[in-house]
């Protein structure tokens, strides 16, 4: 598997920063946090960021993220899909092949059924536009009891009744243990719908307590890291494993330290040395 950097875990660093510290860390692809590549354009052009991936040795792999994509009012689907033209657009320039949406809260007296039905109706629309980029899309559950899709097995379903190549899954290692997934449904899954691996590690704290801010670096946690990479490897998936993590003390270190440190602990996480 190839290794990327989630420009999450250098928050506070801009978007060419992060190119350099893939770089420097020996990453293989970077994942482009969109409010940086935001900031990084308002100054730039598409072209010049092609051209300091290219000089860096690493690859865009996708695009950070799209959110609340479910559930949305009918009055901010236009500005959703909008996003979503966007940031295809820039995608499809940079040779970027993903973009990750994350579905929107749980609303009031939602049941399963709605849930599915309304994400197949806007990750359909999504992709329509996707698609005309040649561009795909990586559905990303989160294990919060807020959200509206909170498992890998609900996830999957969805993307399966989506039914469509361009669709497919991202698993977090975190959102996995916090939202009580199942290795059995990594087992369940066919790879060539599981696009993007999010690893990290996580604090030893209640499942309903934990948050974002309670993420660590990969193997400094307590998070079942090995029987999930077993599972994916069990099911031959071999495309990227990306180093995601949400810490406020790691956005204070230097972000080239950070990302040499992120990618030695997720070698030794997934026994890669």
């Amino acid at each position: 598997m190839k290794l990327a950097l989630n420009g999450a875990t250098t928050m506070k660093a801009s978007l060419a920063t992060d190119i350099r510290a893939a770089s420097e860390a020996g990453f293989d692809y970077l994942e482009i946090w969109a409010a940086k590549l935001r900031e990084f354009l308002r100054s730039h052009t598409t072209t010049e960021l092609k051209k300091l991936f290219k000089q860096s040795g690493v690859l865009p792999y996708s695009i950070n993220s799209i959110e609340r994509v479910t559930f949305r009012k009918d009055q901010e689907r236009d500005s959703l899909h909008l996003e979503c033209e966007e940031l295809c657009r820039i995608a499809a320039a940079l040779d970027c092949p993903y973009i990750v949406v994350v579905p929107g809260p749980l609303p009031t007296g939602a049941t399963e059924e709605d849930v599915i039905a309304e994400s197949i109706r806007a990750l359909a629309e999504l992709a329509d536009i996707a698609d005309r980029h040649e561009v795909a899309l990586a559905f990303e559950f989160l294990g919060q009891t807020s959200c509206s899709v909170q498992t890998l097995e609900l996830a999957d379903e969805i993307v399966k009744r989506v039914n469509r190549p361009g669709v497919g899954l991202v698993l977090d290692s975190f959102h996995f243990y916090a939202g009580r997934s199942r290795i059995a449904s990594i087992d369940a899954l066919d790879p060539d719908r599981l696009f993007i691996f999010h690893i990290n590690d996580a604090e030893d704290l209640p499942r309903e307590r934990l948050e974002d801010r309670h993420r660590l670096l990969p193997g400094l946690g307590i998070l079942p890291l090995g029987e999930i990479a077993t599972a994916l490897k069990r099911i031959g998936y071999d495309r990227v494993v990306s180093v995601e993590i949400f810490r406020p003390e790691y956005w204070e270190l230097d972000p080239v330290e950070l990302a040499r440190e992120a990618r030695s602990a997720t070698i030794r996480a997934l026994g890669l040395e």
